[in-house]
Order: structure tokens, then sequence, then C-alpha cells
């Protein structure tokens, strides 16, 4: 199989590359968006197949085939990744390219190279209910804090569900159009249905340089700047916050110190500011000891993380399983991108929404970390922020 990558002179926006059915993963207008289908592959093995295609690289320095999708919330869990005909490319430094993967259709390049037309208004009535009943969330809340008081853990993340209605198919692109307005710097990613802004990298790898930002500790933003300044000066404060923190900061420092020759992280967590919620999140950056292990391999060894299961990881995910009610799926995983070198970028899969195949029903899901101090009602009203990302992206009645 043969691949071909030239330069592009067009400046598209990646979103009406992807529209309804292709894939998308950018952050501040740098990323990838695919069309069409070469092949899904494990995740496991996707290194070793997009090394195997022989790659023209008429730009030069561009990662050529990727594979792009999501892994689900259970360590270990199976998952494929695309590997799309198409992929228009936009870097850092501001060069666009388009590779095209063995005998991509025309019509597929054409329709690519003719984007830019965006999303009709359009307006529909939705119900939205919970996936799960109010009562039992609040009492596993109040399981896992129980548990956490009782030494058993340091901390678990209790999730909740809710399901979004619609009476016409959820226009996918004008959802894209949405997120890149209010969340142009979350990771933004539409792959196989599953769409959404994630604030959080769980690890990405470039060369010999690994980088982490993990969040942990959560509160609301009210457009106000004074309030919100007071609000991120008292989650500082918080000790509750910090303890959720550290437990997240700590696991990924210790899981990636043994790939590294060395590793530095931010000795205080800063405030990390979206449009509806801020956290607490503290960069990790070093550098990979020889041979260097792919960003495939550092997913799996740190997905999940603390800020999305617990700690210790394994009893947080066995009460997790217990007490929660429902299967979490790709929500809490990880979402992102692969190339044959084992350089790629990946996100921790929040503020997501996986759709139904007639694109009617949406699935959405938000927690919280429980520790010693939390309060049900609080840990609900923190879900509730957190599902205004996806929930003013997709309601327009």
């Amino acid at each position: 199989m043969r691949a071909v990558t030239v330069a592009l002179d067009t400046n598209l926006d990646l979103n009406d590359v992807a529209r309804n059915s292709g894939c998308l993963f950018i952050r501040d207008g740098v990323g990838f968006a695919g069309r069409g289908e070469i092949a899904r592959v494990p995740v496991d093995d996707a290194v070793d197949f997009l090394a195997a295609i022989d790659h023209e690289d008429r730009v030069g320095d561009t990662p050529g085939p990727i594979a792009l999708g999501s892994i689900p919330f259970l360590p270990g869990a199976e998952a494929e990744l695309l590997v799309p005909q198409v992929v228009v490319g936009k870097g850092r430094d501001g060069r666009r390219w388009i590779t095209t993967v063995g005998d991509a259709d025309t019509d597929i390049h054409l329709a690519i190279l003719g984007g830019g037309v965006g999303p009709e208004p359009s307006a529909a009535s939705y119900n939205i209910r919970p996936g799960i009943d109010i009562d039992r969330y609040l009492d596993a809340v109040l399981q896992a804090r129980d548990a956490v008081r009782s030494g058993r853990l340091d901390k678990a993340v209790i999730a909740r569900p809710i399901f979004v209605e619609s009476d016409q198919p959820i226009d996918v692109h004008a959802v894209l159009k949405r997120l890149k307005a209010s969340f142009g710097s979350s990771y933004r990613f539409s792959i196989d249905g599953f769409i959404g802004a994630s604030p959080e990298l769980l690890v990405g790898v470039d060369g010999d340089v690994v980088t982490a930002h993990p969040l942990a500790g959560t509160t609301r933003t009210t457009g106000d700047p004074e309030v919100d300044a007071q609000l991120a000066a008292e989650l500082q404060g918080s000790d509750k916050n910090q303890i959720e923190h550290r437990a997240a900061i700590e696991m990924v420092r210790d899981t990636l110190l043994p790939f590294c020759s060395y590793l530095d992280w931010a000795p205080e967590p800063s405030i990390v500011k979206v449009a509806n919620v801020q956290h607490l999140g503290s960069m990790a950056e070093g550098r990979l000891s020889k041979p260097a292990p792919t960003v495939i391999e550092l997913v799996r060894a740190l997905q999940p993380t603390p800020a999305v299961g617990g700690y210790p990881r394994e009893q947080a995910i066995e009460l997790i399983s217990r007490v929660e009610g429902f299967e979490r799926g790709r929500y809490g995983g990880a979402v992102g991108w692969v190339d044959g070198t084992g350089n790629g970028t990946w996100a921790v899969a929040l503020r997501c929404a996986e759709l139904s195949a007639d694109r009617r029903t949406a699935r959405l899901v938000a927690g919280g970390g429980i520790v010693a101090a939390s309060d049900p009602l609080a840990e609900l009203a923190e879900t509730q922020a957190k599902f205004q990302a996806m929930l003013s992206a997709i309601v327009r009645p």
C-alpha cells in the first residue's frame, strides 16, 4: 500500500472537512480531519500497520498516514482505530497538507477540497432524561466516600449518564462548529459517532518528547471575571480538590518516569478554564529513553488515570463497576491519533456524546472525583455543570 502527502494551499476549516461523516481530532487549529476508510486495525497493531505503508512525503516532516479512534474506559479493553483514505492536516507552524492512502476515491478528494460549506440552521424538539435514577447516583457517591473514609481508597470517580433524544437526526457538523466556537482550546473530536471537546491531555509523543496534562478538581464558571477569579482562588485553596488533584499527577508521574531519562512537572497546579468549568491542572514533560515506547503503549500504561477512575486504580474500578449502575463504554477512556513512528496525541474522553446509529439519541456522561470531604449534592451540581458543554452544542430547539 502506498501513500502520498502533498502541500495544501487552501486554508480549509477542518470541521468542514470532517462534516457529518468524516473524522476529526483538533485543538487550537492544529490537527487532522479524515474522510473515507482504508482499514480498521486493532489499536495495539496500528503503529506496525501504518509503518508498513510506503509513504512519499512531498512536504517533509509530516506524519503521513494516521489512525484515529478511541479506547474504552476499562484497562486493556479491545479497540479498533480507523485509517482514513484521505487526511487533511494542519501543523503548529501553519503548514497544511493532504495525505492520500491507496487508491482514494477521486470524488472523496474533490469533496474535501470543495469543503467550506457550513451547516444550515435547523430546529428540533428534544427530550432529556437521566440514564440512571438520581438516587442511585447519590448512593454511589456515598459508597465511594465511605470507601475513602475507611481507608480502602484514596479517591474514586463516580459518573452518571443522561440521554438527549431528538425528533430529527443530530447534525454532527453543526455540533462541531459550536464546539469550536466555545471550546477551541480543548481537544475536539468526532470519530464513529463519538464527539466531544476534552480539556485534558492524557499523553502526547513527538519524537522523544512526552507530555501529559492531568486535570482533577473542578469548580464552575459564571461569566463574571471577578466571581470566576474568586472561585478559582477557592479551588486552589481547597484541601478536597488538592487531594483529588495530587492523586492524578502522582500516578501520571510514577507511570511515565520508568519510560523517561527525565521528567519535569509543575510544582503547583494551575487553573485551566474552559467555557463551563475551571479545573486544577499540572503539566508534565519529559524525554523518552531508548528504545522509546509508542504513544499507544503509554496510553495503555496510563489509562484510566485517577482523574477519571480513582486510586488505587484496581480497587477504584472494582467499586465503580459495582455501584455506578451503567457501563461507561468510551466515556473516561482515551481518544486520539497515532502515526507509523509511534507519535501521536491522546486526550481523556470527557465532555463527550455517543450518538445512536440514527443520530436521534445522544448519551452524555459526567462525573467527579470523590474523596473524604465530598458532598453528594455538590457532586451532583458538578456533573450538571459539566453536562453543559455538550448540551449547549447539541440542543437547538
